[in-house]
Order: structure tokens, then C-alpha cells, then sequence
């Protein structure tokens, strides 16, 4: 297992349908007591250089199975919302990254999938998943920025990504 710091550049990805029902994934809790924590896909950049695009289809297929990489069935559905956030990183996970770095900055992608389907988890990263209209979605994501990626489905045609207001 390797010991480098993570890279403070992330992917966020709304996974959904063209009648906007959300996929959310459950983070797995290394403490009981804490409240669940619903989220949509994640994850950091492996490398600074590499692409937004390919690390948001890559974390889509590590997390759910849903394969939207290049060539894969779902390639052309994955969005750059063109979106980023700038988010102080949770002090609980502040030791995964280096040193003085405090700061994250998060790239908003939308993944289209022809209707609710089920999801192959990675058990080490999440327990359970649901589909929900995304206004029941965005209230139940734990991170401001993943509700406020969520509603932005409010602002694209019902048929698919298209374009932001």
C-alpha cells in the first residue's frame, strides 16, 4: 500500500435518469454512531495530470460498476457540468492529505443512465444505495456542494444532460 497524500482535486458525479431520480451511494462509517453519510459518486484525481473526464469515469466504475469509460456502454453520457467547487476539506479527513493543504477543489459531472438500474457497490467504500427524485436526493447528501450539484438537475431538460440555464 503506498503512503502518498491524496490530491486536494476531486470528481463529483450525479448519476441519474431522464426523469431525474438520483442515485445516492452510503459511505461506509468507521463510527456507528455517526449519522449516515449519502453521497453521489466521488473521488480524487490519481495524478494532477490526469483528466477531469477520465477521473470521474473512473471513479464511476470503481464505485458502481456503471461503465462510462471510454468504450464502454455509457460513454457518451457522462458531462462536464463545467462547475467546480472550492471546499475547506472536513478536519476529519484533513490527515489524508499533505501537509498545509486545507482546501479541495471539487469538478461537477452528470452521468445520464437510461433509467433506475441496479449498482455494483465497492463494499469497502459504501453499504447501500437508492434511487430518489432529486429533491429527495439533494436533502439527503451530506455535503452542501453535492445537494446544490443535485438541484441543479432542475435547471436541464427532462430528456437528458443538456445544457445549463
Amino acid at each position: 500500500m503506498t503512503n502518498r497524500f491524496k490530491i486536494p482535486q476531486s470528481v463529483l458525479v450525479v448519476i441519474h435518469t431522464p426523469q431525474r431520480q438520483v442515485l445516492l451511494i452510503r459511505r461506509v462509517e468507521s463510527d456507528p454512531a455517526a449519522p449516515p453519510f449519502w453521497q453521489s459518486v466521488t473521488g480524487a484525481k490519481d495524478t494532477e495530470e490526469e483528466d477531469w473526464a477520465f477521473t470521474a469515469a473512473r471513479e464511476v466504475w470503481e464505485e458502481t460498476g456503471l461503465d462510462c469509460r471510454t468504450g464502454g456502454p455509457l460513454q457518451h453520457n457522462l458531462t462536464d457540468w463545467e462547475l467546480e467547487n472550492v471546499y475547506p476539506i472536513y478536519p476529519r479527513w484533513l490527515h489524508r492529505y499533505a501537509p498545509g493543504v486545507t482546501h479541495n477543489t471539487e469538478r461537477v459531472f452528470g452521468l445520464l443512465v437510461p433509467e433506475v438500474c441496479e449498482v455494483t457497490l465497492a463494499p469497502r467504500e459504501h453499504t447501500h444505495y437508492c434511487w430518489l427524485p432529486h429533491t429527495e436526493a439533494a436533502d439527503l447528501c451530506f455535503s452542501p456542494s453535492n445537494a446544490e450539484a443535485v438541484l441543479q438537475l432542475m435547471h436541464m431538460p427532462s430528456a437528458g444532460q443538456g445544457e445549463r440555464a
